[in-house]
């Protein structure tokens, strides 16, 4: 069987690849003018924010220098040596990291519950009034746009060195945070349960609680996971302002030079942090099913 191939005529042929060579130049011209914005932007940006490539390669030996000094026993041995010596004071260091995680915790949960209660007032579908939408969003751009650390020292300031400190600015800062992220997910919600059971009379509360929250409550679980996963993390810094936790251990280590104390403390937040990332995964699986962790 033979198949016939009609060729174009050699002028017509010419005409098609002019036109094809001049689009492709088009775009490589385009592309090639994207790029020269994109370097002159980084070039402006960074004189702005005064990044001095000449600083960052002179000192970058000290960078290096540290982590050597960190992972060096006082002995001169390497910390993997003996972790009798580098882990002394476990004992400490876990029952401080035991109050971090409870202090993200309790925060979580706080602001978890917070958000929950303020997300359909957020949300642009489901918000009663349009003033209580503003101003209910308005108050969750404060809760997340100060930084947790600047609440914490506040509430240290106003009630001294411990955990509430901690407890109260993870539970702010949560509450903006889930709060927004909450009220995005109830936008992409399907409004047609709702206008079925608002037909029958009931309240904006019912229609809420029986047209909404089976559609979202998935999301919900999943983001408040990885808000107490991100907590933990800030709860360890807040310790810097005295909010209580191993921050407060850390810092010490630091300001006092005790460099392998300092990488013994990393290390274990590090592992404490991969573990909670396991567990949540896990629970999400259980919670969600096997697709949810795709």
């Amino acid at each position: 069987m033979t198949v016939a191939v009609s060729l174009l005529p050699e002028q017509q042929l010419a005409v098609l690849n002019a036109a094809y060579r001049k689009a492709v130049a088009r775009k490589r011209l385009r592309l090639l003018a994207g790029l020269v914005v994109f370097v002159a932007a980084l070039i402006v940006v960074s004189i702005g924010a005064e990044v001095n490539l000449r600083t960052l390669f002179t000192y970058f030996g000290h960078f290096v220098s540290y982590f050597d000094r960190i992972f060096t026993l006082d002995s001169g041995q390497r910390v993997w040596i003996n972790f009798g010596e580098w882990f002394w004071g476990w004992h400490k260091w876990l029952r401080l990291l035991g109050e971090t995680l409870l202090i993200s915790y309790v925060g979580t949960l706080i602001g978890a519950v917070l958000a929950f209660g303020l997300n359909f007032f957020a949300a642009e579908n489901t918000s009663p009034a349009t003033w209580l939408r503003f101003t209910v969003r308005r108050l969750l751009e404060f809760a997340r746009t100060v930084p947790g650390i600047v609440f914490a020292l506040i509430f240290v300031i106003a009630f001294g060195l411990g955990p509430m400190a901690g407890v109260l600015a993870i539970a702010i800062h949560s509450t903006g945070a889930l709060g927004k992220l909450f009220s995005e997910i109830v936008e992409n919600a399907d409004m047609k349960p709702v206008e079925g059971i608002r037909s029958t009379g009931a309240s904006w509360i019912s229609c809420m609680r029986f047209a909404i929250l089976p559609q979202v409550s998935a999301g919900y679980a999943s983001y408040a996971l990885l808000r107490f996963e991100i907590n933990v993390r800030e709860a360890s810094v807040m310790g810097f302002v005295g909010a209580g936790g191993i921050g407060q251990e850390l810092i010490v280590a630091i300001r006092k030079f005790y460099y392998s104390d300092v990488s013994a403390i990393l290390v274990t937040i590090i592992v404490t942090v991969f573990l909670i990332d396991i567990t949540t995964g896990w629970v999400r699986g259980r919670l969600f099913g096997k697709e949810a962790r795709k």
